[in-house]
């Protein structure tokens, strides 16, 4: 079979149509097409069905993708042990990390990765709900991603994760609210409080739902926003609390855990299985173990000086 024609059915079973894979691999809807049924005619099956306006995989379809996956993953691998021969790592690697992860790791990798000559880094920021995260792996070699740790783990059948950390989340209060003098605060003491939160569909409202389906406190979102920074800066103002991350809180509001609950996130390197056996995507990989690790180690780092946060 040609590799070049697996690789596009590739692409069309991570994206879901001709357009969407065409515009990956650069090229017409219509030589997509071509490619697919060309593939067909080579293993004498019927690989693609028409769903409503597009294509869907038919089973036979779904099968050879898995098989086209092992193909090209040992192919991946063959490049590899090519590039084992030379001394240092090199290559481009593509890395997308969601904006307060960025906050958090990005500083101190950029100074792992300047260490290696040859190591070309592409990173972007990539604010993307959970379920998403597999269908970004088509455009990068690495999605740093995270998940309340009450969430289900992403599906290991065509992806390697990495654990790189787990990060709780504290309460952010004003500095002249209430509760300030607490080292820990309860969910019930907070009830009535506006709150300020993400939008749905994001770990750290999954993780604030999480906590109301265990204690039967439901908070009150009177603003959401994504942007971390404009969360704290409405907390600080006094406009409401939030569920926020400790390593990366703003010293202009007052992080509390809460007492007797674990409120989380998992933040894991997600990527192609055999993926990782390119020698500069894992370096890449140690240099998140490596910063996660410094990362708990010293959690006063980021965005402001140190400041007590107690331990979860």
């Amino acid at each position: 079979m040609d590799i070049s024609r697996l690789r596009v059915l590739r692409e069309f079973a991570d994206r879901g149509s001709v357009t969407s894979a065409a515009q990956a691999l650069h090229c017409t809807p219509s030589a997509v097409s071509q490619q697919l049924r060309a593939l067909q005619a080579e293993v004498g099956l019927q690989l693609t069905e028409p769903a409503g306006r597009g294509l869907r995989l038919t089973d036979a379809g779904r099968a050879l993708v898995a098989r086209a996956d092992d193909v090209l993953a040992a192919l991946d691998r063959a490049e590899a042990e090519l590039d084992a021969y030379r001394s240092q790592p090199r290559g481009r690697v593509r890395l997308a990390l969601f904006p307060s992860a960025a906050l958090m790791l990005l500083p101190g990798l950029l100074h792992r990765f300047a260490e290696f000559p040859g190591l070309e880094v592409d990173v972007s920021d990539a604010d993307i709900q959970t379920q998403q995260v597999p269908a970004l792996i088509a455009d990068f070699d690495i999605v740093v991603s995270h998940r309340d740790e009450q969430a289900e783990p992403f599906p290991a059948d065509r992806l390697e994760v990495v654990y790189l950390l787990r990060e709780p989340l504290d309460v952010a209060l004003p500095p002249g609210h209430r509760l300030v003098g607490q080292k820990r605060v309860e969910l019930t003491e907070l009830a009535e409080e506006p709150w300020i939160g993400v939008n749905e569909g994001f770990p750290v409202d999954d993780a604030l739902r999480s906590l109301a389906v265990r204690t039967g406190v439901w908070p009150r979102p009177v603003h959401r926003t994504n942007d971390l920074r404009v969360i704290e800066a409405l907390v600080a103002a006094g406009h409401g609390i939030a569920l926020l991350p400790r390593y990366t809180m703003s010293p202009a509001v007052v992080g509390r855990p809460l007492a007797g609950l674990r409120a989380a996130r998992h933040i894991e390197a997600v990527l192609r299985k055999g993926a990782s056996a390119r020698p500069a995507v894992a370096t890449v990989l140690a240099a998140l173990h490596a910063e996660s690790a410094a990362v708990t180690a010293s959690p006063h780092r980021g965005a402001g000086p140190p400041r007590e946060r107690p331990a979860p």
